[in-house]
């Protein structure tokens, strides 16, 4: 999946504002990656709502991803960076969420919370004003 992933990214340059000095000024080593969802061949229909559903608020209107990498100072490194960040966001975000499983307070768990409960109210009912005899 990873290869197939990697064939539907598009790549952008730019110059970038990291560090450099005066070589920042003359090549463009920010990498911007851009990736439409709508168009991806790599995942189900299940995965890419999932996706949405998760990392919607990434997307733009017209379902772009674009993750920006200006990290380093080659635009190799930062296209590889960038790249790896979108693979790890793209596992994290199709795996299926687990549904929780109910389980019940145990025996001794209620027990403790009768007693503890008791000694509250004793302690309240000692406190209580009594009118004088």
């Amino acid at each position: 999946m990873r290869d197939c992933l990697k064939k539907e990214l598009k790549y952008r340059t730019s110059r970038s504002s990291g560090p450099g000095g005066q070589h920042v000024n003359k090549v463009e080593s920010r990498v911007e990656l851009l990736w439409y969802l709508e168009e991806s061949n790599c995942l189900s229909k299940t995965e890419k709502s999932r996706f949405r559903m998760r990392q919607g608020f990434r997307l733009t209107e017209d379902g772009v991803l674009i993750l920006a990498g200006e990290k380093y100072r080659s635009q190799h490194r930062n296209r590889e960076e960038v790249t790896e960040r979108f693979l790890d966001l793209i596992s994290a975000s199709i795996v299926p969420i687990k549904k929780r499983k109910p389980t019940k307070p145990t025996r001794a768990s209620q027990e403790r919370r009768i007693k503890k409960k008791k000694i509250r109210g004793e302690i309240k009912r000692l406190r209580r004003n009594r009118p004088e005899e």
